[in-house]
């Protein structure tokens, strides 16, 4: 492999530390030398003066599981906004496990195909395949990954609403026992969604043993992210306790008109006593407004009743539809009923996998309902989820920016996308946009972040919190994923009316030194990423 030298860059080491203005050479896929380095050290020199350069972002909740498996185009949005590491797993949702019957699995991707996109039958059913599968791949960039406690519920026993027995319990710890000793570097909770909401803290504690025994993490979509997001924190909180694991809570915000400005602060103190403890509890934000996941999360789960198959064939009769609509406009003690919370009116169709229903894409589901001619919103949702298996993926725009402000300013808040990949062409921005925004509206336009500070958001800070060792920092010893550009002209261009617009002005990228993105432009057959896995031991 040829040595590439950086010359004069302002080096920002993804430490958070302040910039130095150096060379830096690497070679044999790892960074060799920071400071003053001849040039003919190297095989090649850019002259990098006026430029910052820095580690490859390091993405750590995306859910691009399945596409290095099956989209051959895959990389091109993830790299242009200098993404060079991802974990995959998140939410509860993983592609593995999955059940060996090929009704169950298809009743799960049916299920994540909002999330995940298209996930046919031949794709790996175990952890130990689909690893098998990562390696083997031409990966365009390096993969982590997880397991998710929904896939491991929905292998052991289905979209049952019943409580695990002894013997299920130990089916499910077993599951994640074998990906810990396989390199998995966390495990992810999706407590809002089906059928994990049916599961208690104890329940949770028990199967996720393992992760502590190894030293690593989990990750959480809490049970509630309206109106009982306070109480499911602390709920999440407890289960990491009690399993003896560090805890990561995804996507920290407060959804809800009526939640603003006021819950956001009585979570974060929960975290700050957990911490002050001497709990292991960080969190991680989005720079956007609005979410984006499956229409199926607005199903109260009494309506569904351990059942999605039937109540999916329920919702295309008209007392299933009148169930719903009852259902639907009341509100729950254990489940956050964002139909009241948020409104369908804040709700946006932004992927559907059924041609009539394509007029609607980038619509709300109230203003869609009137334009076509149905009752009410309650009504075009069921037809949706019915027509199409519940793979209809939504926009919710549920956050107000002073609290997503407070978040990111925590010191140990790290900077995800959270992008979903329902095929469609109006995505959420943050598919295309989420890093370089930080650059541009965080950084440069109001002045949240210093640029070292929000580089360490996105690089050494949320490498290490999922163990990536070597990754996300620039140290000699390093491997070489690392970004140049000038940060008055890399920005995102995607927003929430005109979604699929790649990010520009990325300059360079390196990828275990080799040259990915140069001179603006991505280089063919470039290819080079790497499937990492857990280095912990197991404790004693």
């Amino acid at each position: 492999m040829e040595r590439i030298l950086l010359k004069n860059g302002t080096v920002y080491d993804g430490l958070g530390n302040p910039a130095i203005q150096a060379d830096v050479l690497m070679g044999d896929g790892r960074i060799l030398k920071i400071g003053k380095v001849a040039e003919q050290e190297a095989d090649r020199v850019i002259d990098a003066a006026g430029k910052t350069v820095c580690p490859g972002f390091v993405d750590i909740h995306r859910h691009c599981d399945v596409k290095p498996l099956n989209d051959p185009a895959f990389g091109e949005r993830e790299l242009a906004q200098g993404i060079t590491t991802t974990v995959v797993g998140n939410c509860g949702i993983s592609l593995t496990p999955c059940p060996k019957e090929d009704a169950r699995a298809k009743e799960m991707y049916d299920f994540d195909e909002a999330v995940l996109g298209p996930v046919t039958l031949d794709m790996p059913r175990t952890y130990e395949d689909y690893l098998d599968a990562l390696q083997k791949a031409d990966l365009p960039l390096n993969f982590a990954s997880m397991i998710g406690t929904g896939a491991v519920k929905i292998t052991v026993k289905g979209f049952s609403d019943t409580p695990y027995t002894q013997e299920e319990l130990d089916m499910a710890r077993g599951l994640i026992e074998d990906a810990m000793k396989r390199g998995a570097v966390g495990v992810s909770l999706g407590i809002m969604y089906l059928p994990e909401c049916y599961s208690k803290t104890d329940e949770f504690a028990y199967i996720l043993k393992p992760v502590g025994d190894y030293g690593r993490v989990i990750t959480t979509h809490i049970r509630g992210e309206g109106d009982s997001m306070v109480e499911s924190v602390r709920e999440v909180i407890e289960i990491a306790k009690k399993a003896g694991c560090a805890l990561e809570i995804s996507h920290f915000k407060s959804c809800g008109v009526h939640n603003w400005k006021k819950d956001i602060y009585r979570a974060v103190e929960l975290i700050q006593e957990a911490r002050a403890q001497g709990q292991d509890v960080t969190c991680d934000f989005y720079p956007y407004e609005g979410g984006s996941t499956a229409l199926t999360t607005m199903l109260p789960p009494v309506f569904v009743s351990g059942d999605m198959a039937g109540a999916l064939r329920r919702l295309g009769t008209p007392e299933g539809v009148e169930e719903f609509r009852r259902l639907s406009r009341v509100p729950y003690d254990d489940w956050d009923n964002f139909c009241l919370t948020l409104g369908w009116e804040r709700i946006i169709i932004s992927g559907v996998c059924t041609p009539r229903f394509e007029p609607m894409l980038g619509m709300t589901v109230t203003d869609a309902a009137k334009k076509f001619g149905y009752e009410d919103a309650e009504s075009l949702a069921a037809d949706l989820m019915h027509t199409e298996d519940g793979k209809t993926a939504i926009i919710n725009m549920s956050m107000c920016q002073e609290d997503i402000d407070y978040v990111a300013k925590l010191p140990y808040s790290n900077i995800i996308s959270d992008a979903i990949y329902a095929q469609t062409d109006t995505p959420h921005p943050r598919m295309f946009g989420a890093f370089p925004k930080v650059i541009r509206e965080y950084v440069k336009e109001r002045g949240l972040f210093t640029m070292e500070e929000a580089i360490c958001k996105m690089t050494g800070q949320p490498a290490k919190r999922m163990g990536l060792t070597d990754r996300g920092v620039l140290t000699e010893g390093c491997f070489a994923d690392i970004l140049v550009f000038d940060p008055g002209e890399f920005k995102d261009h995607a927003t929430f009316t005109d979604p699929a617009k790649l990010s520009t002005g990325l300059e360079y990228l390196f990828l275990n030194g080799h040259p990915v993105i140069w001179e603006g432009e991505r280089l063919p057959d470039s290819r080079y990423g790497v499937c990492i896995l857990a280095k912990q031991r197991k404790a004693d």
